[in-house]
């Protein structure tokens, strides 16, 4: 149930290295600062000493400590909150106040609530069943953890009800996958290592699997995989689909169609800008710029290889972008996105499961399906 993330103490985060520049910090996950204020709040509200900042050990057993934003009594408990610090990750969750509402009860056990800006899980497939919040089994096993620690300590018998929210986590849900995924009403609650990694995408990596467990558990027969918005609107519009047949992979191309090849669904399109398509058919699974870039020499060859004169190949080769190349092809009546896309169905033959029906769609810029290729590669132009 992901937004951006999954870093020690605030002021204390450990240095990843920054290409032409100094050292960028690492950050906590919400899971982490959830329990910090899971951790303060029980201990005002069993009446023990308070530790500031609090301190957390992460799951591979690393210490940090976390400064609280607020602590206070409310009826029944406590309520503490922890600002959330992504380091220099661009996370969706950066800066807002995590909180915890920690309420003794004197049954055993710890019973999770959704607070306000926490999202609340509607579809299956998800690593929390339908009808519980949207706070992922690690948080969870944190948590619980911590509290059975202070209550030990504190000499409480009973258990505790935990109410979970995050300040306008309504708002910064609507940035994040979870609207798509089945999660209601907010964010969730996340972490696996505790820390989030500057730029490491491994939170949209999990995001795109999670989007197709989804699609598994809900019996779904086709999805599209898309490279952004205007790939996703085409794939409702050309094949009928809903949202939770969309899987939003981005850039993504080799983590959406390797989870694939183990979590299987008969039918796979692929949805893609023109642009990104050419550089998935060129063999990278991951096509964002700063990885890789469009070989218009490449695309050039193929045009030649269609019958076009040499005008138009060194028209092609001197293009701004690919779309342009593309636009020159096309008044000449030449197939490029059908020989691209042709070359991107082979490569994404060989990732996905033999049984996987396999299409792929070239888009452009407003939408339209400029190319495409279905069946095996020898029926391509």
């Amino acid at each position: 149930m992901p937004e951006p993330e999954d870093g020690p103490q605030a002021g204390a985060m450990r240095p990843e290295s920054r290409e032409g520049g100094g050292p960028l910090r690492t950050g906590l996950t919400t899971g982490v600062c959830a329990t910090a204020a899971a951790a303060a709040a029980a201990r005002l509200a069993l009446g023990g000493e308070q530790r500031t900042p609090v301190p957390v050990t992460l799951p591979r057993g690393e210490a940090v400590t976390l400064p609280l934003q607020d602590l206070r009594a409310v009826e029944g408990g406590a309520e503490a909150g922890v600002i959330k610090d992504g380091g220099d990750d661009p996370d969706a969750t950066h800066g807002a106040r995590v909180w915890v509402r920690i309420v003794p009860t004197p049954e055993s056990g710890v019973a999770f609530q959704a607070g306000a800006g926490v999202g609340t899980v509607t579809r299956s497939g998800l690593p929390v069943p339908p009808g519980e919040p949207a706070i992922n089994p690690v948080p969870r096993q944190m948590i619980t953890e911590y509290l059975q620690e202070v209550a030990a300590e504190l000499g409480h018998p009973g258990g505790f009800t935990v109410t979970v929210g995050v300040d306008g986590g309504e708002r910064i849900a609507q940035r994040t996958m979870n609207p798509r995924l089945g999660i209601e009403g907010g964010i969730s609650i996340l972490g696996t290592t505790g820390i989030v990694r500057p730029f490491s995408c491994s939170a949209y990596i999990a995001s795109i699997h999670q989007a197709i467990d989804v699609a598994r558990a809900n019996g779904l027969g086709r999805v599209a995989c898309c490279t952004g918005g205007t790939s996703e609107a085409a794939a409702q519009a050309h094949y009928g689909l809903d949202d939770m047949a969309l899987i939003e992979m981005g850039d993504l191309f080799g983590a959406a169609l390797k989870y694939l090849r183990q979590h299987p669904i008969p039918a796979v399109v692929l949805m893609a800008g023109f642009g990104k398509l050419s550089k998935f058919a060129d063999g990278h699974l991951d096509t964002h710029s700063r990885k890789c870039a469009i070989d218009l020499a490449g695309l050039a060859a193929e045009a030649e290889q269609l019958g076009a004169g040499g005008e138009l190949v060194a028209r092609v080769a001197d293009a701004n972008t690919a779309m342009e190349a593309l636009a020159a092809c096309q008044e000449a009546g030449l197939p490029l996105a059908d020989r691209v896309c042709a070359r991107a169905w082979v490569q994404a033959r060989r990732l996905l499961p033999a049984t996987t029906a396999l299409e792929v769609c070239a888009v452009d810029r407003r939408g339209r399906v400029v190319g495409q290729a279905a069946g095996e590669p020898e029926a391509q132009p």
